[in-house]
């Protein structure tokens, strides 16, 4: 490293904003450079999502060992999952796990929210603000700030008006909160929703599902993970990794790339019952590629499932009613569910159709719709995230020149590779939206970002880079690669956060990139391109 270019009037040569997966990587290996950094949260602990979504029924629907970082074989081996679909408590656990076993807390600061960063032209620094008071001043500004971190809200008048308890899923309270016997109602039926669901309709009084919009949802099939497997897993670590590395999606799951119209009807549905009844994201992401490219063999895969919803909910007009009209299957994120339609099979749950019956407000005892008035114990708002964009929109971020990143990114975002954006020097948006970690298996692919990030930044430290700052012409030409791998997929066609629609957040009514669909194999590859050539699409000075 040239410790001459090392600007020691700053607080900090970086400051990462967010202590989940990606931050506490992210510190981990800047560190490893030499680097004087600091990672901030407004949680009390590190963890991140896993910190906040505390309900009932939050685990994982990637599979727990490919889930674990894969930089530290040490680390590896000395961790044992009870499950193949880890709860949150575990997950959190090991998160914890991981920040001890490297020496990092010190380095992090908790309780604190960002308030602003301002880009200072004249000194290459930003100065970051958090709601203490403090002004911190770094070289780089490295946002992990996770994909679903700002929780919405729906639309509804009343809500503060409610006696009962009432709380965001994200916002789970740390004290138990006891639903036993209590009229539970939940809103929303997104993967949160799902989750939840499944896991409190046999403990609660009453529970009542308020639906807009229903999902395919498909069986998780969780399960322990005795010694035995846990022993084989670990030496198996090398082989599960490759695997990830080499699917489109980060997951064990690739798609088949056979022709559906080859096989035969009873073949077709010979191979979806094996993926319907094998744990995880086989049955959307291990399926025949057509299924999500091609309409018809859509549309022939979405029969087979309203089969399957209808042999699991008894009531067969609740069981349209939890049939997607508006979507084919995998054209939205695909729910992984534990008992969720079976849920409504139970005399004291019952689903109301937002549709047939919206909610017009929320009273002191519960909720009021166009048809009546229900009493509650408890209102829970599954009600989703202003996605990936969110968590940057409430910090003030300003740019060169006076720019603002929120305002840059109104018409919808634009950056390169996910990975920064022209107008904002040293800013790397580690979580961003149009990079592959927001559409694949998280953590596999985050590792690569970080990974290529600390080697971006360790090139800047050697050869005294004072900035890098991203072109224009790298940051269209990255948008228009975007918009075309929406052309060819029929995620584009549907109303869902990975196109950008949110009837929660204002403005936010029509398509915007939010996500790249190229793959993780393809991004990496991306990502070696720029680095091996010099850094192109960024100008260094």
């Amino acid at each position: 490293m040239n410790n001459e270019s090392r600007d020691n009037t700053a607080d900090f040569d970086a400051i990462i904003v967010g202590a989940g997966l990606c931050g506490i990587y992210m510190l981990y290996k800047l560190l490893q450079q030499g680097l004087r950094v600091m990672v901030v949260d407004r949680a009390d602990e590190p963890g991140g999502t896993w910190y906040w979504n505390r309900y009932p029924g939050a685990r994982f629907d990637s599979e727990s060992y490919t889930y674990g970082y894969s930089f530290s074989d040490a680390l590896l081996q000395e961790w044992d999952w009870s499950e193949h679909f880890a709860a949150q408590p575990e997950t959190l656990r090991y998160l914890n796990h991981v920040v001890e076993h490297f020496d990092l807390r010190e380095h992090m600061q908790f309780g604190l929210s960002v308030e602003r960063a301002d880009y200072n032209e004249a000194d290459s620094l930003w100065a970051v603000t958090l709601d203490d008071g403090r002004s911190l001043s770094c070289r780089y500004l490295l946002t992990a700030v996770g994909m679903l971190s700002a929780a919405t809200l729906p639309n509804i008048s009343g809500g503060e008006e409610f006696h009962g308890k009432s709380f965001h899923t994200y916002y789970w309270p740390k004290e138990p909160v006891d639903l036993k016997g209590k009229r539970v109602a939940v809103i929303g039926t997104g993967a949160t929703g799902v989750q939840i669901i499944g896991a409190i309709a046999p403990e609660v009084g009453q529970l009542t599902v308020f639906q807009r919009r229903p999902n395919w949802c498909a069986p998780l099939h969780n399960s322990p993970i005795d010694a035995e497997e846990m022993a084989r897993i670990k030496e198996s670590y090398a082989d599960i990794f490759a695997r990830c590395r080499a699917t489109p999606n980060g997951f064990l799951h690739a798609p088949d790339r056979r022709v559906m119209a080859d096989l035969s009807e009873a073949e077709r549905h010979a191979f979806w019952d094996e993926l319907y009844n094998s744990p995880g994201f086989g049955v959307w992401l291990g399926n025949f590629r057509d299924v999500l490219v091609d309409p018809a063999s859509n549309a022939e895969f979405s029969a087979y499932m309203v089969g399957k919803i209808s042999e699991r909910v008894h009531d067969p007009v609740t069981a349209e009613k939890l049939t997607p009209q508006d979507h084919g299957f995998g054209t939205r994120r695909v729910p992984m569910e534990t008992n969720y339609y079976e849920a409504y099979n139970y005399d004291h749950v019952r689903l109301v159709d937002l549709n047939d019956t919206p909610i017009e407000r929320i009273t002191p005892t519960g909720i009021a719709t166009t048809a009546e008035e229900l009493e509650f114990d408890i209102i829970v708002y599954a009600t989703g995230f202003d996605a990936i964009t969110g968590a940057y929109d409430r910090v003030d971020i300003t740019g060169r020149r006076g720019q603002k990143l929120a305002d840059k990114w109104r018409d919808g975002p634009i950056t390169y590779m996910g990975t920064g954006v022209h107008g904002f020097p040293n800013l790397f948006t580690l979580t961003g939206p149009q990079g592959a970690s927001v559409s694949t298996n998280f953590p596999p692919v985050i590792e690569t970002a970080v990974e290529w990030t600390a080697a971006f930044i360790d090139y800047l430290e050697r050869h005294g880079h004072r900035r890098a700052e991203v072109t224009e012409a790298a940051e269209q030409s990255w948008l228009a690669h975007v918009k075309n791998g929406y052309d060819h997929s029929l995620l584009a066609q549907t109303k869902s956060w990975f196109t950008g629609y949110n009837s929660n957040v204002a403005g936010h009514d029509k398509l915007r990139y939010m996500v790249y669909l190229g793959g993780a194999p393809a991004y990496r590859e991306k990502l070696a391109e720029v680095a091996d050539a010099i850094y192109e699409g960024y100008e260094l000075t």
